[in-house]
C-alpha cells in the first residue's frame, strides 16, 4: 500500500475526501520523523516503536579497491512492530 492508497482507505473510513486524509498522513508522519530528529522513541500501542538508533564511527574495506576506509558515524532510523501486530501478520 503506498500514500495514495492510504489516503483512499482513510478517506472511506473517515468520510473525509482524499485531500483531507492525506493532510492527516502527512501531520503524522511529520510528527514522528519531528520526535525522531530529536533522538525521542515513539510508540504506538498495538502496532510498534519507532527509535533511533546510533552507530559508532567504523573501519571498513572498499570492496572494489579493497583499500581501507573509515566508516563515519551515523543514526538510522529503526521500527519494531509490536505484540498485537505480530500476533494480526501470524494469525494464518
Amino acid at each position: 500500500m503506498n500514500r495514495t492508497q492510504l489516503a483512499k482507505e482513510i478517506a472511506k473510513k473517515t468520510g473525509s475526501s482524499q485531500k483531507e486524509a492525506l493532510q492527516y498522513i502527512d501531520i503524522i508522519m511529520g510528527s514522528i520523523s519531528e520526535a525522531m530528529e530529536k533522538g525521542e522513541r515513539v510508540e504506538i500501542r498495538g502496532f510498534g516503536s519507532f527509535t533511533v538508533k546510533k552507530y559508532d564511527s567504523r573501519k571498513g574495506v572498499n570492496p572494489k579497491s579493497g583499500e581501507k576506509i573509515m566508516i563515519p558515524a551515523k543514526r538510522l532510523p529503526s521500527f519494531r512492530a509490536g505484540k498485537d501486530l505480530k500476533e494480526k501478520i501470524n494469525k494464518n
